[in-house]
């Protein structure tokens, strides 16, 4: 029997993660923080969070998040309340991700990205298409990574953290905590925490 999930919110992400899910998802539903959004829409329920009180069996995939809102994504997902073991993992059945790698709860791996050995994905990432993340990479937890981006061996992304799409991080390098990573930067040098970097090569905005 197929696991019950819900999405949270309605927004960019969770719709894009709707085409992700395999035949061991049925999507009950969305939630979302917006009274507005709470009918139909695109032929999608979207409820307030109530709804996970209904279903209290569902899984629930959450994926909050942009280049504006990353840096909050910890506190969104933990007022949720729901305990981990709640959490779903949602992998793209064209994503390809090597036997030996670790991949934390309430991570989406969407169509085209692949995990190749040793990689780390920590709990509560969103990996977009077409993505690379190389040998013995560590993605921290909370951690956004855009489409198209490679991230070679060795790196490390630093939690709650977001990498825009295009971009390349070099190997051995490493994204500091709650930085950002403008589209289609290449980083050659380690990125502070907290800062914002873009260009070829990455420097820090002002």
């Amino acid at each position: 029997m197929r696991e019950k999930l819900i999405l949270f919110p309605f927004g960019g992400n969770a719709l894009e993660a709707v085409d992700c899910l395999s035949d061991e998802f049925e999507l009950i539903g969305f939630i979302d923080d917006s009274p507005e959004k709470y009918e139909r829409s695109d032929s999608f329920e979207v409820h307030s969070r109530a709804f996970l009180e209904r279903y209290p069996e569902a899984k629930v995939l959450a994926v909050p998040g942009s280049p504006t809102s990353y840096r909050r994504r910890r506190d969104i997902i933990a007022s949720l309340g729901i305990r981990k073991e709640r959490f779903a993992r949602v992998i793209h059945p064209r994503a390809t991700v090597a036997d030996r790698r670790n991949i934390g709860f309430n991570t989406l791996l969407m169509a085209g990205v692949v995990v190749t050995s040793n990689a780390q994905v920590g709990n509560h990432v969103c990996v977009l298409p077409n993505s690379v993340i190389h040998h013995d990479a560590v993605i921290r937890d909370h951690a956004l990574i855009g489409s198209n981006v490679t991230v070679a061996g060795h790196v490390i992304v630093g939690a709650q953290s977001y990498i825009g799409s295009g971009s390349t991080l070099i190997d051995h390098s490493e994204i500091g905590e709650n930085a950002l990573v403008g589209l289609g930067s290449n980083v050659i040098h380690p990125v502070p925490p907290g800062a914002r970097v873009a260009g070829n090569p990455a420097r820090e905005l002002g």
